[in-house]
């Protein structure tokens, strides 16, 4: 696919490039590429503080602020991948910093406390409890 220049040592400079959708997905920030494109689209992913398109080339030492859901993460690229693999191998395409890790840990402590203090109330209604909503409501008009 990509051709070498000169020896088999060198490495042509498309090698050490790849799209920023395409390395989000194969990071497993977002499961599609074009859930990863629309994140990018709309700022949730920013490449070194500013915002860009797609389509931005990024490449190995690139410093990334990604949001998805109530989690951020600050990534440095690592290493690219045009394949996406295993979490294990995913994991080693960045590192992320200390205080994002510390952020993401308190934010899912805080999350699991107020799924505790908030239980889910327990789906759809039976039909019996439905028509004891609709006698209540027609009683209250």
């Amino acid at each position: 696919m990509r051709a070498a220049i000169g020896n088999a040592n060198t490495v042509s400079e498309t090698e050490n490039r790849m799209r920023i959708d395409k390395w989000l997905w194969a990071a497993r920030f977002y499961k599609t590429r074009s859930l990863s494109a629309d994140a990018v689209e709309g700022g949730k992913a920013q490449v070194n503080g500013e915002r860009v398109k797609p389509a931005k080339v990024i490449k190995v030492g690139d410093t990334l602020n990604i949001r998805n859901g109530h989690f951020a993460w600050e990534v440095t690229v690592l290493a690219l991948s045009e394949r996406r693999g295993s979490a294990t191998e995913a994991a080693k395409l960045y590192s992320e910093s200390d205080q994002s890790k510390k952020e993401r840990e308190e934010k899912t402590a805080l999350l699991r406390i107020e799924r505790q203090s908030n239980p889910f109330p327990g789906g759809r209604p039976t039909k019996r409890q439905r028509r004891q909503i609709i006698r209540f409501v027609r009683d209250t008009d």
